[in-house]
C-alpha cells in the first residue's frame, strides 16, 4: 500500500491531534502501535532497452530465511511509476522466466506488453535472486559452448559453477517467493498483482500459494504448470515442429518453395547426429577463420529456439533447405544470435540450483526413455542436466501436489509453444477456482506483447473477476515464410 510521506514532527503530533478531534483517547494508542510504512524509494537509473529513466531500489533479504541475521544478498528492484498521478494502490509485478533471466533484462515489455497498466500502476521488475543486478551467476566461459562437445561443455560448466561457489541450496523457488514478498513490504504495497513469463508463471503460483494475502491477481503467459518438469519438453517442441511443416505445406508459395522439407530436416538431423556436418565460417564475434563439428546438441537446441516465436519459426523453412544444400550461414547466424542472448540473459547457476532441486530428483528411467525417443531433442536435457548438477550439489526438494488457489488467474497460452503449450495451462488450472484461460492459435511462447495482449492485461486488471472476451488474440496472423536470403514473398 502506498503512503503518504509524513514529516518527522507531523507524525509526533498526530495521534493526539486525531484524539482531540474525535474524542476518543484510544486512537492515540492505535496509531502509536500501528507505525505508517515508509516505502524505499531507491534513485533514478537507466537500464539497457528503456529509454525513459526508471527507479532503482536495492531491498536486502537474507540468503538463508532459516538463519534471518546471517548473511545477506541485495536485491536489484526496478520500479517503473505509473503515468499518472493518482495511481491504484495495487501495481504489477513482473516475473522473468528461465529460470535465470532477470527483470531488468525484459524492461522493454513497459512499452510492448504494460504500456496500458502503466497508465494506472507502477510496474516492478525483480532480478531474482542469483540473475542480473542481484549477484548473477553466470558462466563466461560458456561463450564458446556452441562450437564443444557435450564432454568439454559439462567440463566448462562445472569449472565456472565451481569459481562461484554460491551458497546453491538457498537458490530455489521457494525463497524467490519469499524474497518477492519481503520486496512487496519494502515497496510499503499491501497487495501486488503478478504477472509472470515462462517460469515467472511458477514462481508466480508459488508466491500466490505461500503469501495469499498479498496477491489481488495473477497473469500467467505461457504457463509452466505446477507438475511440469522442466528440461521435459521433447514432445511438445515435436508438436511444434510438425505444426511448422503442416503450415508450410498448406501455404502454396512455402510448400512450393520447399516441397521435401520434411525429408531435408530428416537427413539433415542424422548428419549432425553421426558427426558429418563440419562448420567452416568466420566467427561472427571475432572475425577469424573457424571450423568445428556440430554439436547435436547446439543443432537441436537451435532450431528448439526458434520454434519459440512465429517470427523465427517463419525462418526455419529457409534454414533447414539451406543447410541440407551445404549453405550453413543462415544457420550459423541463428545458433550465435541463440547462444549470444542465453549466455547475456540467462545465469546458468540459478538456472541449475533450481532445476537440479526441483525438477531432475523428478526424473525416472521410463521418463528419460520416453523423453529420449519423443522429438528430435533426443532427450539432450534430461542427460545433461543431471551430469551438471553434480555441480551444484543441491538437496531435492520434494515435490508436493498444488494447494487450491481462490486467487483470480489470467492464464494464457500459444498454440505453437513448443515448451508451454496449451495444456499446460489446463493441467495448472485444475488447482486454479478463479481461472480463465485465453488461447492464440498462431502464437508461440508468450502472447501478452502482442496484438489485443496488452488491451486484455489492462482489462484483465481492472476487474479480475469479470470474464474476458479473448477471440480478439485469433487475430494474430502466421508471419509469412521466408523463401529466400531476401525474405518471404512481397
Amino acid at each position: 500500500m502506498k503512503c503518504w510521506k509524513l514529516t518527522a514532527s507531523l507524525r509526533k503530533v498526530l495521534p493526539a491531534l486525531l484524539a482531540t478531534l474525535l474524542g476518543a483517547v484510544s486512537l492515540t494508542t492505535a496509531a502509536a502501535e500501528l507505525p505508517l510504512p515508509v516505502a524505499k524509494q531507491g534513485e533514478s537509473c537507466h537500464l539497457p532497452h528503456y529509454e525513459e529513466p526508471l527507479r532503482c531500489v536495492p531491498v536486502e533479504v537474507p540468503v538463508d530465511y532459516a538463519a534471518p541475521t546471517g548473511d545477506s544478498l541485495t536485491l536489484h528492484v526496478t520500479v517503473a511509476p505509473a503515468f499518472r498521478e493518482t495511481a491504484k494502490a495495487d501495481p504489477l509485478f513482473v516475473l522473468a522466466g528461465g529460470p535465470g533471466q532477470a527483470g531488468s533484462d525484459i524492461v522493454y515489455l513497459l512499452e510492448r506488453a504494460f504500456k496500458r497498466v502503466r497508465a494506472t500502476r507502477d510496474i516492478v521488475f525483480m532480478d531474482l535472486r542469483g540473475t542480473g543486478k542481484s549477484g548473477k551467476l553466470g558462466c563466461d566461459s560458456l561463450n564458446v559452448s556452441e562450437s564443444v562437445s557435450e564432454t568439454e561443455q559439462e567440463r566448462l560448466v562445472k569449472e565456472c559453477l565451481g569459481v562461484l561457489k554460491a551458497p546453491y541450496p538457498h537458490y530455489n523457488t521457494a525463497n524467490g517467493a519469499r524474497d518477492l514478498d519481503e520486496v512487496r513490504k519494502a515497496l510499503a504495497y499491501s497487495a501486488v498483482n503478478v504477472w509472470g513469463g515462462s517460469y515467472g508463471t511458477r514462481l508466480g503460483q508459488a508466491y500466490a500459494r505461500a503469501f495469499p494475502a498479498s496477491v489481488r491477481a495473477l497473469i500467467l503467459d505461457s504457463v509452466a504448470a505446477p507438475d511440469q518438469i522442466l528440461g521435459v519438453w521433447g514432445g511438445d517442441a515435436q508438436r511444434a515442429l510438425e505444426a511448422m511443416f503442416v503450415h508450410c505445406e498448406q501455404q502454396p508459395v512455402c510448400n512450393q518453395t520447399y516441397p521435401t522439407l520434411r525429408g531435408d530436416f530428416t537427413l539433415l538431423a542424422a548428419n549432425v547426429a553421426a558427426g558429418a556436418v563440419t562448420l567452416k565460417f568466420n566467427h561472427p564475434r571475432t572475425a577469424t577463420p573457424d571450423a568445428f563439428v556440430l554439436p547435436y546438441s547446439a543443432f537441436a537446441e537451435t532450431i528448439r529456439t526458434m520454434l519459440y516465436s512465429a517470427e523465427t519459426t517463419a525462418r526455419l523453412p529457409f534454414v533447414i533447405t539451406e543447410s541440407s544444400h551445404g549453405n550453413w550461414k543462415p544457420f550459423i547466424a541463428q545458433l550465435y544470435a541463440q547462444s549470444d542472448w542465453s549466455n547475456d540473459a540467462m545465469a546458468i547457476g540459478l538456472t541449475l540450483s533450481i532445476v537440479c532441486a526441483e525438477d531432475m530428483p523428478r526424473l525416472t528411467a521410463a521418463i528419460i526413455a520416453d523423453e529420449t525417443t519423443a522429438s528430435f531433442l533426443k532427450g539432450q536435457a534430461v542427460h545433461l542436466w543431471p551430469r551438471w548438477c553434480n555441480a551444484v550439489n543441491v538437496p531435492a526438494v520434494p515435490y508436493t501436489e498444488a494447494s487450491v488457489l481462490a486467487t483470480p488467474t489470467l492464464l494464457l497460452s500459444g498454440v505453437l509453444d513448443p515448451v508451454t503449450p496449451p495444456h499446460r495451462a489446463e493441467s495448472a488450472m485444475k488447482t486454479l477456482t478463479k481461472a480463465q484461460h485465453i488461447v492464440a492459435e498462431n502464437v508461440g511462447h508468450g502472447l501478452s506483447h502482442l496484438g489485443c495482449g496488452p488491451k486484455l492485461l489492462r482489462e484483465f486488471l481492472d476487474a479480475p473477476e469479470q470474464k474476458l472476451d479473448g477471440s480478439c488474440v485469433n487475430e494474430i496472423p502466421l508471419p509469412p515464410f521466408v523463401i529466400n536470403a531476401a525474405g518471404p514473398t512481397p
